[in-house]
Order: C-alpha cells, then sequence, then structure tokens
C-alpha cells in the first residue's frame, strides 16, 4: 500500500497544465470578479425586465422579493455574504444592479468576496480531494465507503429540498383555491 501512496503528488507542488494552482486559483479569483461586474450592470440596465423574464419567472416572485429585501437591507454586505450562500451567488448580483446600489461600495465587497471565497473554496476543496486520495491508498475500503456515504448525504439532501418544495406548492395550490 506505501507505494500506491507515493504516486500521489504533494499538494505544494501541484500544477495544471503547466501552472501552479496558486495561480489558477487567483486566475479564478478575477475571472469572478469579471462576472460579477457583468451582473450588476446586465441587472443595471435591464431593470424591471429582468423579473418579467424567463429567468425571472423560473426564479419566483416570492424569492426575488426575498433576495431584494436583503439587499436593500444589508446592501454591500449582503453582495459580500451571497458569495457563501450557493444559488445566491449568480442571483443576487443581478437585483443589485437592478435595485442600484451603490456602485463603489458593490465593487469593494465582491472583490472582498473573491478574494476570500475563491482561495478558501479552491483549497478546502483541493483538501478534501486530497484527503480522500490518502484514504483510498492506505485503505480502499474505507475510501469506498466514504464517497458511497457522501453519495447517499447528498442524494438524501436533494430528496428532502425536492419534497419540501414540492409541499409548498401542493400549499400554494390550496392557497389559490
Amino acid at each position: 500500500m506505501r507505494l500506491l501512496a507515493a504516486d500521489i503528488t504533494d499538494p505544494n507542488s501541484l500544477s495544471v497544465l503547466g501552472m501552479p494552482l496558486w495561480l489558477w486559483v487567483v486566475l479564478g479569483a478575477i475571472g469572478l470578479f469579471c462576472a460579477f461586474q457583468a451582473y450588476y450592470w446586465v441587472g443595471y440596465k435591464l431593470g424591471p425586465k429582468i423579473y418579467a423574464s424567463r429567468l425571472g419567472r423560473k426564479v419566483g416572485e416570492k424569492n426575488i422579493l426575498r433576495v431584494e429585501n436583503s439587499v436593500r437591507r444589508w446592501g454591500a454586505l449582503a453582495v459580500y455574504g451571497c458569495f457563501w450562500v450557493p444559488g445566491l451567488r449568480h442571483t443576487l448580483p443581478w437585483v443589485a444592479g437592478a435595485l442600484r446600489i451603490s456602485y463603489p461600495w458593490y465593487v469593494v465587497a465582491s472583490a472582498l468576496g473573491c478574494l476570500t471565497w475563491v482561495p478558501v473554496t479552491s483549497f478546502g476543496l483541493y483538501s478534501v480531494i486530497w484527503g480522500w486520495l490518502k484514504l483510498a491508498a492506505e485503505s480502499p475500503l474505507l475510501a469506498g465507503a466514504a464517497a458511497v456515504a457522501a453519495v447517499a448525504l447528498i442524494a438524501a439532501v436533494v430528496h428532502r429540498r425536492r419534497r419540501r418544495r414540492a409541499a409548498q406548492r401542493a400549499e400554494e395550490e390550496l392557497a389559490k383555491v
């Protein structure tokens, strides 16, 4: 088993396509920052038209109002916080643009979000992958069990969320009648 562990590279020397991992993280942060600026300006230019669009209908008026209220209440702090909430990360900037929150504060909040979220996520995920590979090298059976447990946990969360959404839709349908 020791021979297998020797084939796994050291995380400090990892490179992808010849570039070190830290450089990919920096490029990812820059890319995400640029995307956030584009989201803001699309929201700014389209404004209320976003809500009537297919995307707006898919997200739902109730969810859009919840995001709007958090942006109105917390402003740039909501922009920073949205980095840490999956799904909200790519919807809140549009709403921030549509509500025309202060752009200088938006830039600061999105820059700080990129500088903190991207490295934590990149290195955190890499650490999980590295740890699982090390476990697989020492005990393939345990690594397989860990993978099965992770997949089962994800499936349970997805199932629970779908059931909850279906119950909410059924409640809304009853309220309409």
